[in-house]
């Protein structure tokens, strides 16, 4: 079974080689051993807070594989973007010229760098690897989190975004870098992408150009990619607009990712999840739709189950299942299906 739960210390090895498996590395979670000990830390204390109001917490989940112990996956939430580091963003605009004389109009797409400081609350730091890509186990990744949310809602804004991985050619380039972010910076995509990962945005305040970039100035094949993402990341997307996202007019400063946003209480997981006794804990169970089943408290515990329903709302899960998300007869879980 996969499992997923908060991080905690004793993950830190398994974190560290999980971060230097992923092929390009990922802006929130890269692979550097002090800032993954940093990054538990905060989680813990993030977890363990009481919380009245979103501020700068960042909780980080980790998924297990409970036969073999091993950390395969991540996925996080930044409880507001922005703070003492701000976030930033290119806001696609439109700038309107006219010459009335040769009845002249032209509409020009325009790139005007965005700084916030009190933002919106984050998905963030979603991996998982490839061998343990099958049924359910990216939607329960991704989606799971969305119960804890739901679940604490004072701990999070009353919207949410998601930046998603903008499109890198089969050389392994960045176009969008290439053409625009190349020529304020001396280093390549990938450190520009691992400074800002280790929470260093000094260096974009100090070289990004204030100043409007005009979209047609930049070569067509540059342009085509604004707003498209990484082939890995189509079923991410998908995903995300089937649960209620929409994009947005802003994208990613390094490769030109699109950028997601969403009422929280819009999303699809959030509104269709429901409450349930658990009724028992059997040997097997009949149920044939797969669930997102959870432990929603903040010892959080969720994962994929066939839970059998019944007439008085209550529900029944395998032994197996159960004893992962810590459940005895009588407790309540949150479930909502998978699709």
């Amino acid at each position: 079974m996969l499992l997923l739960r908060p991080v905690c210390e004793s993950d830190l090895p398994g974190l560290i080689d999980l971060a230097g498996s992923i092929d390009g590395g990922l802006t929130t979670l890269p692979a550097s051993s002090e800032f993954l000990r940093d990054r538990i830390d905060g989680s813990l204390r993030a977890f363990a807070t009481r919380v009245r109001k979103p501020a700068g917490e960042y909780y980080l989940f980790v998924l297990e594989d409970t036969a073999t112990r091993k950390i395969v996956g991540t996925s996080g939430l930044a409880a507001r973007v922005g703070g003492y580091e701000p976030f930033y963003s290119y806001e696609i605009t439109t700038e309107q010229f006219e010459h009335h004389p040769l009845g002249i109009t032209k509409q020009i797409s325009v790139l005007q760098l965005r700084e916030v400081h009190q933002g919106p609350s984050e998905i963030c730091s979603l991996f998982l690897q490839p061998d343990h890509r099958r049924v359910g186990a990216g939607r329960l990744l991704s989606l799971a989190r969305f119960l804890f949310v739901g679940t604490f809602p004072a701990r999070f804004s009353e919207t949410i975004i998601a930046e998603l991985r903008g499109y890198i050619d089969q050389t392994g380039r960045s176009p969008f870098w290439e053409a625009v972010g190349r020529q304020f910076f001396d280093f390549d995509f990938y450190a520009a992408d691992f400074l800002s990962g280790l929470g260093d945005k000094a260096f974009i305040a100090d070289l990004m150009p204030d100043h409007p970039i005009y979209v047609p100035l930049l070569p067509p094949a540059v342009q085509a990619v604004i707003g498209r993402v990484h082939a890995h990341t189509e079923p991410a997307l998908r995903m995300l607009i089937a649960e209620g996202f929409e994009r947005t007019s802003e994208v990613d400063i390094f490769d030109a990712g699109p950028q997601l946003r969403v009422a929280t209480k819009n999303i699809r997981t959030i509104r269709a999840a429901r409450t349930a006794r658990l009724r028992s804990a059997t040997a097997t169970t009949a149920g044939g739709n797969l669930f997102l089943l959870a432990r929603a408290t903040l010892d959080f515990r969720a994962g994929l189950g066939t839970p059998i329903e019944h007439d008085d709302g209550s529900v029944s899960l395998d032994r197996a299942t159960a004893a992962a998300l810590d459940l005895e007869p009588g407790e309540f879980l949150t479930l909502v299906p998978l699709k």
